[in-house]
């Protein structure tokens, strides 16, 4: 319910006020009134318009206080706001201002965790490995940049709408990212992270169906999580794929995920997303490691750098290459990225197999403990010892 019900109440309250403080502040006292009085009271049959209207009334009493608000005063008092949840446009202008290309990048996942998502600043701050002090001034930097700016509560419009949907996704895949396989030394995963991150997504996609690559966002983060049970064994080692029991994955969201992007690809508009998810697709409809289609997984990687032509990207057509003309192909394709991912632990983890396929065990074992100085993530830390020590 929280989950739910926070961004639509934020969202119409933001519109309404233009201002984050007053709307995350009613927002939270009208859902602690609930966990105060529903287990005396009862779950209301509306519980959405009960939310709103006790958010409603605690502006009002918030407002009062202060003269710069009369005008808000009075459209909060002729009910400017419906007493029924709000419509699902405010929670898109929502994400779309959290998002604004204004704001860092940094600033925009804070945002949208705190008011969309409904974390606390504990939450983001532990997600993201800073103190809570620290994650707290990013979040009101953000919104104090979102007044000085003057960043309109509105949905972009016309050739504006691709390129902050863009933004919009960028955020959700970091977000997803983070919590799928974390970057810092505390934690392998946040699971709650990353479903979180497809909770934002397909919402996004519920709200804006015609956007192909929203739709690819989706099915490639729900292809990653149907596979997720398989990623780790009973200890909390990290399971590589051609090791993992394939009987884990859930077959049931793989197929769903799969129709996604299908609804996708019949748009006929490709993007950078949905290739991901379609590479994702083959590797999880394939029956077995030895099965995988490679040969496919090489072509999607093609059109993948035709649109988005980055290092990482490279290295990680090298890993496909290498399974379709071998291992000595593929380290030439993977030395020509030396300089600009040096300082990426998978570079040198891709180049320490690459070199042990070749029979270079010392150069393996150099690249090796390169990528274990650069890792912080404890699982594959752990992984990368062992592979050391065997």
């Amino acid at each position: 319910m929280f989950r739910e019900e926070a961004a639509k109440l934020t969202g119409a309250m933001v519109r309404v006020i233009g201002n984050f403080d007053i709307a995350e502040e009613v927002v939270q006292d009208s859902l602690l009134a609930a966990l105060e009085k529903w287990p005396e009271q009862g779950i209301p049959d509306r519980p959405g318009a009960w939310l709103m209207t006790t958010a409603r009334r605690r502006a009002i009493d918030l407002l009062r206080r202060d003269q710069r608000y009369a005008e808000k005063v009075a459209l909060l008092e002729r009910s400017a706001l419906p007493a029924d949840a709000p419509e699902v446009d405010d929670r898109l202008r929502l994400i779309f201002t959290c998002c604004h290309p204004a704001l860092a990048q940094e600033a925009q996942v804070a945002l949208t965790l705190r008011a969309v998502a409904g974390f606390t600043t504990r939450e983001i701050a532990a997600a993201f490995l800073v103190s809570e002090r620290t994650m707290a001034q990013r979040i009101v930097r953000a919104k104090r940049k979102i007044v000085e700016a003057n960043i309109p509560y509105r949905m972009p419009q016309g050739a504006e709408l691709v390129p902050r949907v863009d933004a919009v996704l960028a955020v959700l895949y970091l977000m997803f990212n983070e919590g799928y396989l974390s970057r810092g030394p505390d934690v392998a995963a946040r699971r709650d992270l990353a479903q979180d991150a497809l909770w934002l997504a397909s919402l996004t996609a519920r709200l804006l169906p015609d956007q192909p690559e929203v739709l690819g966002l989706v099915a490639l983060m729900k292809l990653h999580l149907a596979r997720a049970r398989a990623r780790f064994d009973a200890a909390g080692e990290m399971v590589l794929l051609p090791e993992q029991d394939r009987s884990l994955w859930d077959e049931a969201a793989i197929a769903e995920a799969v129709e996604v992007l299908r609804r996708a690809a019949g748009m006929n508009m490709p993007g950078p997303y949905q290739l991901q998810a379609a590479i994702a697709a083959v590797h999880s409809e394939a029956r077995s490691w030895v099965a995988t289609d490679w040969a496919q997984i090489v072509v999607l990687y093609d059109a993948l750098l035709r649109l988005s032509d980055t290092p990482v990207v490279r290295l990680n057509r090298a890993v496909a290459l290498s399974h379709v003309r071998g291992p000595q192909v593929a380290l030439g394709e993977v030395n020509d990225l030396a300089i600009s991912l040096g300082g990426y632990h998978l570079f040198h983890a891709t180049r320490a197999e690459l070199l042990e396929e070749l029979g270079e065990t010392a150069l393996a074992r150099e690249s090796r403990l390169r990528a274990l100085e650069l890792c912080q993530n404890p699982a594959e830390r752990s992984l990368l010892m062992r592979k050391l020590g065997s």
